[in-house]
């Protein structure tokens, strides 16, 4: 590639926009990241010594109310938005607005009427829409799309999924932002936005009715039931929190350290809450039932205080089963640390087990292992390193995984109506939550 870099702006300098930032400061030659906004100053100085340590031209910085003057003032080509998720559709919006193309995070949005109005927005912009589902870019479930394009199992009835976060890695939900339903929409949008759209993916197929039940079994208040509570609020300068395997201890980490607690002053938001403080709104244990406008059947868990991290994913159909284990990491081991100081994945948890078992079932045969090689313990399964290339680099997608505003609602829609089921104890029709202008 040649000519003038494709300017990029980041709008939300939290941890997940250090991928982006490190993947524009590698492409130095072919991208330049011209501006950055947040509500918090400290933040964004982090992220703009990084691209300076690098040799690059400094981004213009701004605060994230001035947004408009961002657009207006470095004109970038594409705004990136790594916002808390409650806001991203003021920042779609207003780059739509600007004929801006918007690369975001999921989920596009947490409410259905700011989902209709981003879909709206974009039909009558220059602009378009990317959501950054990377779960679709893991070799293994691209694998499985392929086979069920090809019919390995026959035509598709009906599907499983069970989801296992660990009490690591999702315990990390109940200690930010996140544990407030109002912030993130609750897991059933943050979080499993990410398995609707592979399902929504691999079916080719849109949802259109969900029943669901949730509940705050394990975290938030019920930790003095369940004996895990050191009864802190906080984990930094609380003694009771030196030995809790609950605890993220941002001190002991540069990145976490300079993004969060080094700027706590700024915005008073604290980091590293107890996962048994009070002010959770969200849940620990779902399960959904949803249809799907083909006639296939959604049977989905998320449970988030497993000893163990993965998921089981299956496939009925009129030729037999297929069948997906993933194991993350198959116990957490307390005394490791990763890059966020709570959550391992990657290499960085090597010492925990694990691997995957990929298998069609066909009828009247023996079973066939599909084997992929090696367990891929990067990002996502190896899937940020492919979106990335995707993204940034114009990497031929034949499996069309790059994922549009409509994908976004799409997976939002289960979420959404899984939430509303949850709230009225009735099933809940995706047609009666979205009213989508024409």
């Amino acid at each position: 590639m040649s000519g003038t870099p494709h300017r990029y702006a980041i709008v939300g300098t939290g941890s997940r926009a250090t991928m982006y930032v490190n993947a524009i400061i590698e492409r130095g030659d072919t991208a330049a990241l011209v501006a950055l906004a947040d509500p918090n100053p400290k933040r964004i100085a982090h992220h703009a010594a990084a691209v300076e340590a690098a040799g690059l031209p400094a981004p213009a910085l701004y605060a994230a109310a001035d947004f408009g003057s961002l657009l207006a003032e470095t004109d970038p080509d594409t705004v990136i938005v790594t916002s808390v998720d409650a806001t991203h559709h003021e920042y779609i919006l207003a780059a739509l607005a600007a004929d801006k193309d918007v690369i975001s995070e999921k989920p596009l949005t947490t409410t259905a009427e700011h989902a209709a109005e981003i879909l709206a927005a974009e039909q009558r912009s220059a602009g378009t829409v990317t959501v950054t589902f990377n779960y679709r870019y893991n070799p293994l479930h691209e694998k499985v799309a392929e086979l069920l394009r090809e019919g390995a199992i026959g035509e598709i009835t009906s599907v499983g999924f069970d989801w296992l976060l660990d009490t690591r890695h999702g315990a990390d939900y109940f200690r930010r932002w996140h544990r407030e339903e109002a912030n993130s929409g609750g897991l059933l949008v943050h979080k499993s936005g990410h398995h609707f759209d592979l399902v929504n993916w691999w079916l080719d197929a849109a949802p259109v009715r969900a029943f669901a039940k949730g509940r705050l079994a394990f975290y938030g208040e019920n930790g003095k039931a369940n004996g895990h509570d050191r009864g802190y609020e906080r984990v930094h300068g609380s003694e009771a929190a030196a030995d809790d395997p609950f605890a993220l201890h941002m001190a002991e980490n540069p990145g976490l350290k300079a993004l969060y607690l080094d700027a706590e002053d700024e915005d008073g938001y604290i980091r590293d809450q107890s996962v048994f403080a009070p002010g959770v709104t969200i849940y620990d244990d779902m399960m959904s039932l949803v249809d799907y406008d083909s006639g296939v059947t959604l049977s989905y868990r998320l449970t988030a205080y497993s000893p163990w991290e993965g998921y089981r994913v299956h496939f009925n159909g009129t030729q037999g089963r297929l069948e997906l284990l993933v194991v993350e990491n198959d116990h957490v081991n307390p005394a490791l640390k990763g890059p966020n100081g709570a959550s391992i994945h990657g290499t960085h948890a090597a010492a925990e087990e694990g691997w995957y078992e990929l298998t069609v079932h066909p009828f009247w045969a023996k079973p066939e292992k599909i084997d992929l090689g090696e367990y891929n313990r990067a990002g996502h399964g190896g899937g940020d390193t492919r979106m990335l290339g995707v993204l940034f680099d114009g990497d031929t997608d034949p499996h069309n995984r790059s994922a549009s505003a409509q994908d976004g609602l799409n997976a939002l829609a289960a979420g959404l109506a899984s939430n509303a089921s949850i709230r009225t104890g009735q099933s809940i029709a995706v047609s009666d939550l979205f009213k989508l202008e024409q």
